[in-house]
């Protein structure tokens, strides 16, 4: 696997290293003493499948508060999304900042995501299916979020009006309206 630091720290862009050959190909898309090596976190103790109908659906921005942050893997299994990760680390250097990255079934690349990030995504084709490996159990209790458009982040999302959003994601409080006391 190829590792590739973000412009947010901790959060890795990573890519199957391909092994080539008539047949086709292989390689890896898991190994935790790949990922020990990067600090990134091995225990994986959830996976979840999101398939979403259609083209410009957006899911996010979702988040688990402490003390039960998720890190998560997030792969696109079938057609293409732009997933998207805030930085809620209030001692971050990057904090409040965004990244976008194009996941796509083809390119078969992968976005780590560190606890304590806000995280969404939103569909490039119909029938997109999303793979998450997620290092904690999910708990309702610790359900946030936070608006897809809020001003305080200025996410370019490649469609500007979701064509499909569930009513909790348009309801998610604005940034300025929670900070710190609810992330």
């Amino acid at each position: 696997m190829i590792f590739t630091e973000s412009k947010l720290p901790g959060a890795f862009i990573i890519e199957v290293e391909k092994r080539s050959d008539e047949r086709g190909f292989f390689g890896r898309s898991w190994c935790a003493r790949e990922f020990e090596t990067h600090g990134l976190c091995t225990q994986m103790v959830q996976s979840n499948i999101s398939f979403n109908h259609r083209k410009g659906t957006l899911r996010g921005m979702h988040f688990q508060k402490p003390p039960y942050g998720e890190a998560k893997l997030i792969r696109c299994t079938r057609g293409a999304i732009y997933d998207v990760i805030i930085d809620l680390r209030p001692q971050s250097p990057t904090y409040k900042q965004w990244l976008g990255v194009e996941l796509t079934a083809d390119n078969y690349a992968m976005l780590y995501v560190p606890e304590n990030f806000a995280h969404g995504f939103q569909t490039l084709t119909d029938d997109a299916e999303v793979f998450y490996q997620i290092s904690q159990y999910y708990t309702p209790g610790a359900e946030g979020g936070l608006r897809w458009d809020d001003p305080a982040f200025k996410i370019q999302w490649p469609q500007a009006q979701p064509s499909v959003i569930a009513e909790k994601d348009k309801q998610w409080p604005l940034f300025r309206e929670v900070r710190e006391k609810a992330l």
